[in-house]
């Protein structure tokens, strides 16, 4: 239930089973978000650049370097139950990386997200501050999967990642969408620039930040 203070509601029913043993650190959570911020692969400054692709790359380098992750998703009102409520930018959705953080022994679960906001910030005041108009519904999902399944959007309609959107991946990480007719004509003239990012991803991946474990 959202509090009167709030712009987003965080959905139960959408939200998968959480680990209880699995955290890391504060002070490793905001090295993390310090190196991805600082990385060039990640084109923040480009807020509608494929949000679900710089997700899915942070959390495929995460899971090779054993760091506990999910995905923090936010839908506005109106895509999802085709009522009031509007995020920032028009968008329809939003995802980030999601970091699960030992806090007092208590599990808190903070969004990886440069493009939104300046450090670590909770998924629910994240949720609140790119929704424009109540209510937005945010939830949790295995960072395994890349997106969701037709318009009618539920627990289990969810497409995993593959072979297939890793290569959507790339190209979004490359400024690309390649499911859209201009990012269609786009691969025929500029493979390079996606073959360019797909390697520096694939030595990022297998060159982790000398403060992981």
């Amino acid at each position: 239930m959202a509090s009167t203070l709030s712009k987003t509601i965080f959905d139960y029913t959408l939200t998968d089973e959480l680990s209880a043993d699995k955290s890391i650190t504060r002070q490793q959570a905001e090295s993390l978000f310090d190196f991805f911020r600082q990385s060039d692969l990640f084109r923040w400054k480009d807020g509608n650049n494929d949000c679900e692709d710089r997700a899915n790359a942070i959390c495929i380098l995460l899971d090779e370097w054993n760091i506990p992750n999910y995905k923090g998703w936010v839908f506005s009102g109106y895509f999802y139950k085709n009522t009031s409520g509007s995020l920032i930018n028009f968008w329809n959705y939003h995802v980030a990386a999601l970091l699960p953080v030992d806090e007092n022994n208590t599990i808190k679960y903070y969004i990886l997200d440069p493009a939104t906001a300046d450090n670590l910030v909770d998924i629910n005041n994240w949720a609140a501050s790119i929704t424009d108009i109540p209510y937005s519904y945010n939830f949790i999902k295995h960072s395994s999967y890349y997106i969701f399944s037709g318009r009618k959007i539920g627990k289990d309609n969810w497409y995993k990642r593959n072979k297939r959107n890793f290569r959507w991946t790339m190209q979004g990480l490359s400024g690309i969408n390649g499911m859209s007719c201009i990012g269609k004509a786009q691969l025929s003239f500029k493979k390079e620039r996606v073959k360019a990012t797909e390697r520096a991803f694939i030595k990022l991946k297998h060159n982790k930040p000398p403060f992981v474990q």
